[in-house]
């Protein structure tokens, strides 16, 4: 896998920042010549310099050369599917509790961003099992993880299926640490996952709409296999910062998708039933709702 620190080497990934601050991210190749519109420059005059190196084109356009951080590699990776933000991404490594040698299931792969955020966090001792149902987003999944660490991670399985059917075919994952889930409908996948989830293991989720949170909180309630789901967003904003003109950014990076973690259950033991007063209404004209509800609330969509 591609070095982090130390000079450039052939096979490293170079991030180039203009003056107006646009990156292009290119592979060093000996002999080869990076093209812009503000002229060239040899591959050869970075091979060997130090990150923070400025490399001047023939046509005089300096350009500040570093690796690219996984932030920056994820904002400009080829994409099949929508990639989770990298404000969504750390927050998963972070409330998921992502260590080195856990034992990671994903579902879907998409585009491989969360995959290379969630194999950083295991190292080569652990392992993240990927899952996803299309061949063609998979493809471009293995390109981008590869690609960000310079080949195979020897920590990373990517199947191509349906979790509910491939996971029970595949004896490697009969125990895991954490479950992550980004998928359209995941709460057809809790029974799966819960089986093979470790007692005391993490089961995070992210999902896009309202709707999608609704349903898949009252049915991991319904299951009383988990503890009491967490639900959250995470907005960000960042600030320009020129002398005393200190202000928010007019732009920022708000709604992207919502968490949800809750952990699992002892075999056998039932959640305790969470002692919460609904308001009036929100389980539609029910009239009184017990907190112990029978089965997943799902109410009625226009």
């Amino acid at each position: 896998m591609n070095a982090h620190r130390g000079p450039f080497e052939e096979g490293d990934l170079v991030q180039l920042t203009d003056p107006k601050g646009r990156h292009s991210t290119f592979t060093l190749q000996a002999g080869k010549t990076y093209h812009s519109h503000k002229g060239n420059f040899a591959h050869d005059e970075l091979i060997g310099a130090p990150e923070g190196t400025v490399v001047r084109t023939n046509g005089g356009q300096d350009y500040l050369a570093l690796r690219p951080l996984l932030s920056d590699f994820v904002l400009s990776m080829p994409r099949g599917a929508t990639v989770v933000y990298p404000k969504d991404a750390a927050q998963i490594v972070g409330m998921a509790d992502i260590f080195p040698g856990a034992r990671v299931l994903e579902a879907g792969a998409g585009s491989g961003a969360l995959s290379c955020s969630l194999l950083r966090a295991v190292g080569t001792e652990g392992r993240v099992s990927s899952y996803e149902r299309r061949e063609d987003f998979a493809k471009i999944a293995r390109k981008n993880v590869e690609r960000f660490f310079g080949g195979p991670h020897p920590a990373w399985e990517l199947t191509v299926g349906d979790l509910v059917q491939a996971v029970p075919e595949n004896p490697a994952d009969a125990e895991v640490d954490r479950v992550v889930l980004d998928m359209l409908a995941p709460w057809e996948c809790i029974d799966v996952v819960a089986e093979r989830l470790v007692p005391g293991g993490v089961f995070c989720c992210y999902v896009a709409t309202t709707t999608q949170l609704s349903r898949l909180v009252e049915d991991l309630r319904a299951t009383k296999a988990f503890t009491e789901p967490a639900a959250w967003e995470t907005l960000v904003r960042t600030w320009h910062v020129e002398g005393l003109a200190v202000r928010p950014d007019h732009r920022m990076i708000g709604h992207t998708g919502f968490l949800v973690t809750t952990r699992r259950m002892a075999p056998g033991v039932p959640a305790p039933t969470r002692r919460r007063r609904p308001a009036k209404g929100a389980y539609g004209d029910e009239g009184e709702v017990s907190v112990e509800r029978e089965g997943p609330f799902r109410p009625p969509l226009p």
